[in-house]
């Protein structure tokens, strides 16, 4: 699969008057000398018979949990189900916050299929696609239409796709929670995955759980529990009923323990780093790989901007949340972690590119985005 790239003597100059635009898109050709390519922006790839198979478009491209996610190719495979007609899956945020994959499909109606259970279907459809892709690109939810709405241009029209209801997971044959321990499971379930009932045979991933959401899981479960339960454990038992057991079992040597008691530590001096610091550092400094640690963010704003009202607002963010205020020393070669006083506040650097070119700042602000990821590998070395 790869993007598709048109040239010839069909392919336009450029678009007019807008010269960042036409720099992005069109390029020279690598193989005919003073030709030149547009970028479609299409996603395909070639069969065996010599056709071009569509398979989406790259702006379509959804990033979750740090995997980066052709929808297109999932909605593919999808089609390829003899209940499914049409396909299309999207990246919605959930009540929780976060974003989850949901297939909206258009049943086969030859056979009746159409009229089975939501739940049933989405079970089906979710194994069928457990044996194509892995495990991130299945999606959450599977909520089945009569037909995709369409904008008056026939176009997908995105924002009419409605949010998936509770048939529209995986779910088991409903069985209310039983006990202390399956209740507060499930409490616990319904808040971190976005619905509204859960049953004690229902299945945690098949619900829309994932590795991270496990994570979560497992440190609420210790609040309200106050039991410490290994995430293999987890993925072992992922059903409701098998989990509450296993938690119940903390006195017999499930592999759950007690969790211990979190005290407070004092943030006067250097602090040891975290495991997950100490593998970031060894990222930036020896792998030199900061850029996969950064998170680089643009906004484009409209208006005056208020700037001490803007830098007081970063400065109480940064205020807030320790996490934002810690930075590494390393005294005799030794890496330590050390808290920046609240009141520090988070320095801003400005430049002003009032009445350069569009195409000009462009350049200008990858330049620098570039010399501050080589500054920060330097400062971190």
């Amino acid at each position: 699969m790869g993007e598709l790239y048109i040239g010839g003597a069909g392919v336009a100059r450029g678009y007019l008057n807008r010269p960042e635009l036409t720099a992005e898109r069109f390029i020279a050709s690598a193989f005919v000398e003073g030709d030149r390519l547009y970028r479609t922006g299409d996603l395909a790839r070639y069969l065996p018979d010599g056709n071009l198979e569509f398979l989406g478009r790259n702006d379509e491209q959804v990033k979750i949990r740090g995997f980066r996610i052709e929808p297109g190719e999932i909605a593919a495979r999808l089609c390829e189900h003899e209940r499914v007609r049409e396909a299309v899956v999207v990246a919605r945020d959930d009540r929780a916050g976060d974003k989850r994959l949901v297939a909206y499909v258009v049943a086969q109606t030859t056979d009746g299929s159409h009229e089975a259970d939501g739940a049933e279907l989405a079970a089906a459809l979710r194994a069928h696609l457990g044996g194509l892709l892995p495990d991130y690109m299945v999606p959450a939810a599977f909520v089945r239409l009569e037909a995709l709405p369409l904008t008056p241009n026939g176009k997908l029209d995105r924002k009419a796709l409605p949010a998936p209801d509770d048939d529209a997971y995986a779910r088991r044959v409903y069985e209310a929670p039983q006990g202390e321990i399956e209740t507060a499971l499930a409490a616990i379930w319904a808040e971190l995955l976005g619905v509204e009932r859960v049953g004690r045979h229902d299945n945690f991933f098949e619900l829309g759980g994932h590795s991270l959401l496990a994570v979560r899981l497992l440190a609420r479960l210790t609040q309200a529990l106050a039991v410490e339960l290994p995430l293999a454990t987890l993925f072992a038992k992922p059903t409701l009923a098998d989990l509450a057991l296993s938690v119940g079992e903390v006195p017999n040597g499930s592999g759950a323990q007690p969790a211990p008691a979190i005290l407070p530590v004092g943030r006067d001096g250097a602090l040891p780093l975290s495991l997950c610091a100490a593998a970031s550092l060894v990222l930036v400094t020896v792998g030199r790989r900061q850029h996969e640690l950064q998170h680089p963010l643009g906004w484009r704003l409209r208006g005056r901007l208020e700037r001490a009202a803007w830098q007081r607002s970063l400065d109480r963010v940064f205020a807030r949340h320790e996490a934002l205020r810690n930075v590494f020393v390393a005294p005799q070669g030794r890496p330590w972690v050390e808290v920046l006083p609240a009141d520090a506040g988070l320095p801003v650097t400005e430049h002003d590119l009032s009445g350069r070119p569009d195409a000009e700042t462009a350049l200008w602000i990858c330049a620098v985005t570039r010399r501050a990821r080589r500054s920060t590998c330097r400062a971190a070395r």
